[in-house]
């Protein structure tokens, strides 16, 4: 059986969606993982720091890398191969590999041509083919074609092909460095080696690689099962007007889509619900859940979203339900004392969500940081919030628990003086310049005594940009009222950045 190797060159940088002509590069941990072409020219190189990147070329577009991205994004280059040719069988994002389709497109390299103006229409620029009689020939080949090409390499020709090509390309690092000191520089030299002896030698992984060397690549690709269609319409004969016998009518469908989506052990968390009036598309709209969808949701998101003026203007004729986001129904499954949110809540929240807008209701959770302020993380209402600092660091300069109960969306302007009016400071070593006796909590408000203090916690943050460096130093302040503030004082003005409740 021969295979065809489908392999797109830097795909982080085509994952993030960058123009072809736009020098644009993917970092990870501050290193060049990948760079388009454009970039290349202006010489940027894999492996650059990020600062000598930019230093080669001022306009170079950056984006952090994104694992998950670039899975989510090839997925729809294996969808796009699987209408072409079954049987697809992904390597890594960016690579994959079939069963050449030869006989159905008249020719090997007819049938990689056809597959790679395929996903040029769905902005894949580059992408090349290669063909040979095992994985890892070709793979080898399509590393070797040219731009939106192809290399075929013969029947029964993978040895010869393989033979000058560097050692390198085996994926082992120590195996290939030993080679290299004995003096074995191709696949051609490690091939000649008798292979009993390879294997006493390098043992079973040793001699896997060298059977690999002599184009004797005997194992199958495994091919990934085409993935379940749940898409699930309703057609409407005649067509309907109405709401409420609209949202009745997909009662059956809606159940039927949570039913198909157990019965593979998926629910769905992001619908994609569309919907169809006089023969077009009336209104589209992606709903989310906090947990997961059951056909009551369904059916409520359906009426909610015909419910906006303006959505229909016309007989409603079908409504379709695309999951776009599913997952493994044990994430959700309940515990022995149940949890989340009662039904109740989450169906009467996200109506107000529909009705003033997705981005309007957030839900609040906390991730890392050293202020209060820091440590809020908003996200809408039914989206898993994205932490951008991990909880679990140390954080130096952080506070104490318990943490404020409100937290001032801008800070307000104080003052805190000590016993003759002086105003009280921190210094370079982060000693306190006095000892604070009065305060005021805000530009209007009245002075009084303070009853007690804590502090300081100096923070020293980003000292290495000088544009986004900040010095800071935090106070718990406490009145005689019983009041408790949460201060902060930087460059000798004091500000009130949160209360104790």
């Amino acid at each position: 059986m021969r295979t065809m190797v489908l392999w797109a060159p830097d795909w982080p940088v085509v994952a993030v969606d960058v123009p072809a002509s736009t020098p644009a590069a993917v970092l990870d941990k501050g290193q060049v993982l990948a760079c388009s072409q454009a970039a290349r020219a202006e010489g940027v190189r894999r492996g650059m720091r990020r600062r000598d990147a930019q230093s080669r070329c001022p306009d170079l577009v950056l984006r952090e890398h994104n694992p998950d991205a670039d899975a989510r994004a090839f997925e729809a280059v294996l969808t796009a191969i699987e209408e072409l040719s079954p049987g697809v069988a992904p390597l890594r994002p960016g690579l994959c590999a079939i069963s050449v389709p030869s006989r159905f497109y008249g020719g090997e390299a007819e049938a990689a041509a056809v597959i790679a103006e395929r996903l040029v229409e769905l902005g894949v620029w580059d992408v090349r083919a290669g063909v040979a009689d095992g994985l890892f020939a070709a793979e080898q080949a399509a590393r070797r074609a040219l731009a939106q090409d192809s290399l075929v390499v013969p029947e029964g020709g993978s040895a010869q092909f393989l033979r000058d090509l560097p050692i390198d390309v085996l994926d082992d690092v120590d195996l290939v460095g030993l080679l290299r000191r004995m003096g074995l520089l191709t696949l051609g030299d490690f091939a000649s080696l008798p292979a009993a002896d390879v294997h006493t030698r390098f043992g079973t992984h040793g001699a896997l690689l060298h059977r690999l060397a002599r184009g004797q690549d005997a194992q199958p690709i495994s091919r990934r099962q085409v993935p379940p269609e749940f898409e699930a319409t309703l057609v409407l004969e005649p067509p309907l007007e109405l709401v409420e016998p609209i949202a009745f009518s997909l009662r059956t469908t809606a159940e039927a889509f949570v039913t198909d989506l157990a019965g593979h052990g998926l629910v769905c968390t992001t619908v994609l619900i569309e919907v169809d009036a006089d023969g077009s598309l009336a209104t589209s709209r992606r709903w989310m859940h906090p947990r997961w969808f059951g056909p009551t949701d369904l059916i409520d998101r359906v009426r909610w979203q015909l419910s906006v003026d303006g959505a229909i203007r016309a007989p409603v004729d079908a409504v379709r339900l695309i999951p776009e986001v599913t997952e493994p129904l044990g994430d959700h499954a309940d515990s022995l004392f149940g949890g989340g949110p009662d039904e109740r809540v989450e169906r009467g929240v996200a109506r107000v969500q529909s009705i003033v807008g997705h981005e309007a209701v957030v839900s609040v959770t906390v991730q890392g940081g050293r202020g209060p302020a820091q440590r809020r993380l908003l996200a809408p209402w039914g989206e898993r919030p994205v932490a951008a600092r991990a909880v679990g660091l140390p954080w130096p300069g952080s506070l104490p628990p318990p943490a404020p109960a409100t937290v001032y969306p801008e800070p307000q302007q104080a003052m805190v003086v000590g016993a003759e009016g002086q105003p009280i400071g921190v210094t370079g070593r982060g000693m306190v310049s006095g000892e604070p006796t009065r305060f005021r909590a805000a530009a209007g408000a009245d002075w009084q005594p303070v009853a007690s203090w804590a502090g300081p916690w100096p923070v020293d943050e980003q000292w290495w940009d000088e544009a986004a460096a900040r010095r800071i130093a935090r106070f718990q302040v406490v009145g005689v009222d019983g009041s408790a503030f949460l201060m902060i004082v930087e460059g000798g003005h004091w500000w009130t950045e949160a209360r104790y409740d």
